[in-house]
């Protein structure tokens, strides 16, 4: 099985998608990327409308319709789920193989 050329996902990278289940502002984002990373990532703005500017490219994400004309509001693509899960799926891999070799 050939490799897809967007993986693997940084860190970040994997982390916004995964924000992005449900729509969220920029600001929101930053917030759930923290919350779900156990403070691990924390993203400074500048590095996270690069990352949208290059995942909306990608067609990982899109802007949604928002009431709030102030903000951005994105959500994560069919395709961006698909890159997701097989990142996803690229580490559980790995994982179960190190599990196995350390026993």
């Amino acid at each position: 099985m050939e490799r897809n050329k967007h993986l693997p996902l940084t860190e970040t990278v994997y982390y916004i998608l995964l924000a992005l289940i449900e729509p969220a502002h920029g600001y929101l984002i930053m917030q759930k990327v923290e919350e779900l990373s156990s403070g691990q990532v924390r993203m400074a703005a500048g590095t996270l409308y690069g990352a949208i500017e290059k995942l909306v490219k990608l067609k990982f994400i899109q802007p949604v319709p928002n009431k709030d004309s102030r903000r951005k509001v994105y959500t994560i693509t069919n395709k961006g789920s698909e890159i997701l899960l097989l990142d996803f799926e690229r580490m559980k891999q790995m994982i179960d193989v190190t599990i196995d070799r350390l026993k």
